[in-house]
């Protein structure tokens, strides 16, 4: 198949790698000509995956219109900063029929939809399925085995999407729980980070499994108000994708985490980073979600007052320490 990657970063490379792997002709998109063609001439995406060699077979391009000519599949890979105004670009060149495929974890800052919600306003092209789960682009780019989900309202959509995907070394579950799928891929980012910063004010492993634990009912508490299914939490973008996030060296969350724990200031560490750690722009957009739909999400506004408003990490975890005792579930409704 003809295979548009819209992104030029780690994930969206990793992506284009297994799909190339898997026979299909494989365009990856870039907004800056330079950047495309410093990629085109050494063969290795030297600022987002490092280290790899990418085949000549890949083609690369700045061109919107020659990104996505004849396209079959458009995956969507930039971060959810830049993802509406992506949309909005490619809308009127992507073909009739296209399957769109959304593998960004973050959540739109102005108005807190999925990024699969903004993707079908605006490309109006039919379902937009989500891809998640623990997949760091590094392992997936050297074949390390790698098992994700695929989630779209549209089962056949999801079905064929996973054919396309799938591999000896990417194992591809489906869902059609997108909600769930998504939200479990965006928030574990915050958590992610909240970990870090556990680790960078020297925590143990108590701490971080207690951060896990808990950020993982905050997640399915926010999910489950939002429509999705308790159980998808339970899956490969939910526990799943928290966990390789909040332990990882390679997650770029949890170092920035760790970075905040130790003291640095987030503009300074971010001012210094080439790659997108979503987790820092999607705190807030969860904490304002959750605050409309009244979820109380408190790991979630302590990790807000420490990126957005510079409070002391020891002092976010006393207070989450502190807050009233309470039972780790509550009784269901009769």
């Amino acid at each position: 198949m003809n295979i548009a990657v819209l992104g030029d970063g780690g994930w969206g490379t990793a992506l284009g790698l297994v799909l190339n792997r898997n026979g299909h002709r494989v365009r990856m998109w870039g907004p800056f000509e330079d950047y495309i063609h410093s990629i085109r001439e050494s063969h290795e995406n030297k600022k987002f995956l490092p280290g790899v060699t990418l085949p000549p077979s890949i083609e690369w391009t700045s061109d919107k219109a020659h990104a996505v000519e004849a396209a079959d599949v458009a995956v969507l890979a930039v971060p959810s900063r830049f993802f509406k105004q992506v949309a909005i670009d490619f809308a009127p060149l992507l073909k009739p029929g296209v399957l769109a495929v959304s593998v960004a974890k973050g959540l739109d800052k102005q108005t807190h939809r999925r990024l699969t919600e903004i993707a079908e306003e605006h490309l109006q092209i039919g379902p937009v399925a989500a891809l998640s789960g623990p997949s760091h682009a590094e392992e997936v780019a050297r074949r390390i085995p790698t098992a994700v989900v695929i989630a779209c309202t549209d089962h056949d959509r999801a079905v064929a999407l996973q054919h396309v995907f799938n591999s000896p070394e990417f194992r591809i579950y489906t869902s059609d729980d997108v909600i769930g799928i998504e939200l479990g891929g965006a928030l574990k980012n915050v958590i992610a980070v909240a970990a870090g910063i556990s680790d960078g004010v020297g925590f143990g492993d108590n701490s971080k499994a207690a951060l896990i634990t808990r950020g993982l009912a905050e997640i399915t508490r926010l999910g489950v108000a939002r429509g999705a299914r308790p159980e998808t939490f339970a899956g490969l973008s939910g526990i799943g994708d928290l966990i390789v996030t909040c332990a990882s060296k390679l997650s770029r969350n949890r170092g920035v985490g760790e970075r905040l724990g130790k003291g640095e200031k987030i503009g300074d560490i971010m001012a210094g980073m080439e790659q997108v750690a979503e987790g820092v722009w999607t705190c807030r957009a969860a904490l304002d979600l959750a605050n409309e739909l009244g979820i109380e999400v408190p790991i979630t506004e302590q990790v807000v007052a420490i990126v957005h408003d510079n409070r002391d990490p020891r002092e976010a975890v006393q207070a989450l320490m502190a807050r009233e005792p309470k039972p780790e579930r509550h009784a269901p409704t009769k």
